[in-house]
This record gives structure tokens, C-alpha cells and sequence, in this order.
């Protein structure tokens, strides 16, 4: 229900509540999170265009993250982007209410933690989702300032697509394999809210997960930072610099560069005293693409990875679990390559990083 919203009773709470703590074993551990890390940055408007996709190469295989400066979206766009986003979630309760639905099937929708018909511990987030292609489609149906959205959901979308051409010419592809193998993708956008949190070091804004789309595009309030991805088995704080983009590679475009590129584990944790806002952006295939590597990145024995599947099946599989399940293209493995990993394992003793 509506009244459910953080956004609508946050204020009002002095403690957690109970349905938000995580079992001790599930917490975030936060004494533990590296902060002086970095992920790496690409400066899209540097001339040269090879160390561009070298340094791409680079943070797709070994971070699956990285950040965007000189990037080609205007700062004006992303600033009147993130001000519409926290003027809607300061609206009254009775106007949000309109748009409440924890109907994951919904295009247009607000809702609280992830999967509220699903979870039994909730995370301190709300969110609107808005699907954004094709904008004509949907624009009408959306809460105020549409035309604000509109232009950054396109200046956003080039810049998916420009990301896409530059991630073909990383794994030696032509330019626009991924951009069309991927079909007439669809964009949709989570604008997310996090409430300054009672106790932060015992629940989450949104827990261990991946993306199952292909690609994410996320802008965020660089004042309060949340975002931490898994790396060597540590969890890492990323900051953000003004005007930049996170990128991250979605499951899809790991299974369709054959496990080359790392869809990896990300989580948003919540502030004491402030609340945070972000705009993720994601590019997806179409529905009945069917994603399956090209020839030339076949293992040396010729395997792909991954079964062939649509999206839709995937995406269907994706909402039918929790979130943080095991990455759920773990279901979608050949049975040769379940075969070779446990080979590996039985060699190594059974020890895996």
C-alpha cells in the first residue's frame, strides 16, 4: 500500500523498524568496505579514440564498472534531471499515491524496496520506474515535467548507444554488433530515493544484486555516496566526480561476450544523516532478441557459455527470484561449462574465489 512509502513516513521514525533489520549474517558490514578505492574513469572526449576502447576493454573485464566524464550529455540536462526527481518524491502523499503499484509487470509505477510481494526483509528505497521507449508511447502517462525527462532520456540513450559501439570495438568486433544484436532496445529509468536511515549498518537501500539488462547508465548525487560493487571478494565504495556517469555491463552483455565481461555484484547502502538520490538509466535488448555470443568469442574449444535464450525468458526468470539469489545467468549455463568448472574445482581441492 501507498502508505507504506519511506518517502511518506520516514520522517516520522526514530528507530528502524523490524521489517527492515537483516539478519546478522546479511549486514552490510560497513567497517569492512574498502573507501579509498577507485574504479576506473574514461574521458569520452579524449582524441584518441584507441585508448578509449583499451581503457573500456580493461574496466569491462576487470571491474565491470567504470565512469564517464566528457561524455556528451549536457550538465544542464542532468541537473534539472536530478531536481525533477527530488521535487517528485517531496509531492504529497495523496498525489504519489496516484502512481503506487507493486505490480512488477507495470510501466509506469511507484513502489518501495525491490519486490514487496515477494521479500520478507525490506530495503529503505523508494522508487519510480518509468519505461522511456519509444517516448511517445509513454511521456503522457508520466508524472510532471515531462519535457525535462524527455530530453535527458535521449541524450541518455545516444550515449548508451555510442557506449555499446565503443564495447563492440573492445572485444574486436565491428562497431555496431551489439547495437544490433541487441534489436530495438528498450530503455526504462528507476529514479530512486533513499531516506537518511535510523541505523544504516543494519539494513540496506538495495542489496547485493546484478543487472539484468545489458547496459546501465547511473547519475547520481556525487554530495552522498551509497554505491559499493564486489571486487576480489571486497566490497568497494564508488564515488562519483560532477557531471560524470557510472557505467555497468548487465548480464546480458556478459553472456554475449562469453563471460569476457563481468556483470558484477552492486548495492546501494543507505546515510545517517542525509537522503540520496539517484536516476539509473537502463538500455535492454528487445524482448525476443535471442542472445547468443558471436562466433568469435567461443571459448578455444568452441562453446558458448551460456544456453541461447530471449530476454523475455530471461527477464521472467530474473523477477521470479530474489534478488540477491545467485546470479541468475547461473541458470542459464551450458551443462559443458557447469562440467569444466567443477573439473576446476576438483583440481584446486574445491576452493573458488
Amino acid at each position: 500500500m501507498a502508505d507504506q512509502l519511506l518517502s511518506t513516513v520516514s520522517r516520522k521514525l526514530r528507530s528502524l523498524p523490524a521489517s527492515y533489520v537483516r539478519p546478522e549474517s546479511q549486514r552490510p558490514r560497513l567497517h569492512e568496505v574498502i573507501s579509498d578505492a577507485a574504479i576506473p574513469t574514461v574521458d569520452l572526449g579524449s582524441p584518441d579514440q584507441h585508448q578509449i576502447v583499451a581503457q573500456i576493454a580493461d574496466a569491462c573485464t576487470h571491474y565491470g564498472f567504470f565512469q564517464v566524464v566528457n561524455h556528451g550529455v549536457g550538465n544542464k540536462s542532468m541537473r534539472l534531471m536530478m531536481e525533477v526527481a527530488q521535487e517528485f518524491f517531496q509531492l504529497p502523499a495523496e498525489e504519489k499515491a496516484k502512481l503506487y503499484s507493486d505490480d512488477p509487470a507495470k510501466k509506469i509505477r511507484l513502489s518501495t524496496s525491490f519486490n514487496i510481494r515477494k521479500e520478507t526483509v525490506r530495503n529503505w528505497r523508494d522508487y519510480l520506474r518509468l519505461h522511456c521507449y519509444p517516448l511517445e508511447d509513454f511521456t503522457p502517462e508520466w508524472p510532471s515535467n515531462p519535457e525535462v525527462v524527455s530530453d535527458y532520456c535521449k541524450e541518455v540513450r545516444g550515449l548508451g548507444f555510442r557506449l555499446l559501439g565503443l564495447i563492440s570495438l573492445s572485444l574486436g568486433l565491428e562497431e555496431e554488433y551489439m547495437v544490433k544484436v541487441l534489436g530495438e532496445q528498450e530503455q526504462h529509468m528507476a529514479i530512486n530515493y533513499y531516506p537518511k536511515c535510523p541505523a544504516p549498518d543494519l539494513t540496506y537501500g538495495l542489496q547485493a544484486h546484478t543487472d539484468p539488462n545489458a547496459l546501465t547508465i547511473l547519475l547520481q548525487d556525487h554530495t552522498v555516496d551509497g554505491l559499493q560493487i564486489r571486487k576480489d571478494d571486497k566490497w568497494i565504495a564508488v564515488g562519483s566526480h560532477p557531471h560524470s556517469f557510472i557505467i555497468n555491463i548487465g548480464d546480458q552483455l556478459q553472456a554475449l561476450s562469453n563471460g569476457r565481461y563481468k556483470s558484477v555484484w552492486h548495492r546501494a547502502i543507505v546515510n545517517a544523516n542525509k537522503d540520496r538520490m539517484s536516476v539509473a538509466s537502463f538500455l535492454c535488448p528487445s524482448n525476443r532478441v535471442l542472445i547468443s555470443p558471436p562466433e568469435k568469442l567461443l571459448s578455444e574449444a568452441g562453446r558458448a557459455m551460456y544456453k541461447n535464450y530471449t530476454y523475455e525468458e530471461y527477464y521472467d526468470r530474473f523477477w521470479s527470484r530474489n534478488l540477491d539469489d545467485e546470479h541468475c545467468l547461473e541458470l542459464f549455463k551450458n551443462a559443458s561449462s557447469l562440467e569444466s568448472e567443477n573439473q576446476a574445482s576438483s583440481s584446486s581441492g574445491g576452493n573458488q574465489s
